[in-house]
């Protein structure tokens, strides 16, 4: 899957999560609710989007 990107958006805030977690929603550069970032399909980033998956919508990008 070469090139293929996702789209992630926050929907839910990060008051109440783990330190882990929160960590984790910074790091795939989401700051505030309704925020969306662009990743390529990689191991690491759906790692990351698993461990906060209740509070992430993932899409995939054209």
């Amino acid at each position: 899957m070469p090139g293929k990107k996702l789209k992630v958006t926050l929907r839910k805030s990060i008051i109440g999560m783990s330190p882990k977690q929160e960590a984790t929603v910074k790091s795939l550069g989401l700051r505030r609710i309704n925020q969306s970032a662009v990743h390529d399909d990689t191991p690491t980033i759906r790692w990351m989007i698993h461990h906060v998956q209740h509070a992430v919508q993932v899409s995939d990008e054209a």
